[in-house]
């Protein structure tokens, strides 16, 4: 209750959003448009609070479902994905900013910097030329391999404290690989920066969930309204090749203030309650929509021998960062004592 007053800028944005959304629907006559994609919006409703409680945007639900379920194109998916997380996860981003959670903004400036350069240079030049197999493969393997690392690790991950200091002189190069690695990923399939700029804290900064969360959130908005900015853009200017499915707007009306509500709600939900049920739950389900992704699709052959090595490729990366993380060589056994910083290095 004492913090609410300083939530005003939450309140603006809902009201003016809220508004916005009811005269874009009641003008445009879009109300049987929302009650006929009832569907997405309840679908949302779970993936909206994995969005504000958890390194994973909307889409992350979103995308498997409209791909696997729907049987929609992985380009609406991943379309859909960022236009929806640029209403649930700024909605959250607000509410983190507008409560004073900790966020890293060392990590985070550099890594919107690099979203702005890599998401729209994925957008115009790498998207738009991957198959539809490989859009649905791609997120498939980044989730897969976040939900193994995230079961693996998680004991370790939930009981971390503080943020180390080993890494802070290289945060503007980290950074910007991190975001424009993440960028280019977010404009093939809809998400990913999220769980890049995540992994890098947890595991290469030792840092705790309560920063690294609401950091992965922030970037996602960000590269999310970048992202979907440039797909219309694209889309406007050369519609033969960036062309953006109709859907995309209507599932985004009847989802919109779902997840303007639950992204947020997330957000304070995880900070009441302990981390590590979602988080399992969410890793369990990380892995299962891989499955489910190479059973739906039919994957076989050298498809399957890819995913399977991406899958691979991922957790080795991530294994590489837990013990560089730990001043270890990633190639030896060798364990070492962390190194946890609770103060700002600089301070």
């Amino acid at each position: 209750m004492k913090s609410w007053p300083r939530l005003w800028p939450f309140y603006v944005w809902l009201s003016v959003f809220f508004a916005a959304w009811l005269l874009l629907v009641t003008l445009g006559h879009h109300w049987s448009t929302v009650i006929h994609h009832w569907p997405i919006a309840l679908t949302m409703t779970f993936g909206s609070y994995i969005a504000g409680s958890t390194p994973m945007g909307g889409g992350t639900v979103a995308f498997p479902v409209l791909t696997l379920l729907f049987d929609m194109p992985g380009a609406l998916g991943r379309n859909f994905g960022l236009a929806i997380q640029s209403i649930g996860m700024v909605s959250a981003s607000i509410y983190i900013l507008s409560s004073r959670k900790e966020v890293d903004w060392a990590l985070l400036r550099p890594g919107m910097l690099g979203a702005l350069l890599g998401t729209p240079l994925g957008a115009t030049w790498v998207a738009p030329f991957v198959s539809d197999l490989w859009v649905k493969l791609i997120f498939a393997v980044i989730w897969a391999s976040f939900g193994i690392m995230h079961l693996v690790k998680l004991k370790e991950l939930v009981a971390a404290e503080g943020v180390s200091s080993r890494w802070r002189s290289l945060d503007m190069p980290i950074g910007l690989l991190v975001g424009v690695i993440g960028g280019i990923a977010s404009s093939i399939t809809g998400v990913g920066i999220d769980m890049l700029i995540y992994a890098t804290l947890v595991l290469l900064y030792r840092s705790d969930l309560k920063r690294a969360i609401p950091t992965s959130v922030i970037l996602m908005a960000f590269t999310s309204v970048v992202g979907i900015s440039s797909n219309a853009l694209l889309s406007a200017w050369y519609p033969s090749v960036y062309a953006i499915n109709p859907e995309v707007f209507r599932n985004w009306l009847a989802a919109a203030p779902v997840v303007a509500l639950g992204a947020p709600f997330g957000a304070l939900v995880v900070s009441l309650i302990p981390r590590t049920p979602t988080l399992v739950v969410v890793s369990l389900l990380c892995v299962g929509q891989f499955v489910w992704t190479l059973v739906q699709e039919q994957v076989g052959g050298l498809a399957l021998l890819g995913a399977l090595f991406g899958v691979f490729v991922f957790n080795a990366l991530f294994h590489g960062l837990y013990h560089l993380g730990r001043g270890e060589d990633p190639f030896e056994l060798g364990t070492h004592p962390i190194e946890l910083a609770t103060e700002d290095p600089e301070g």
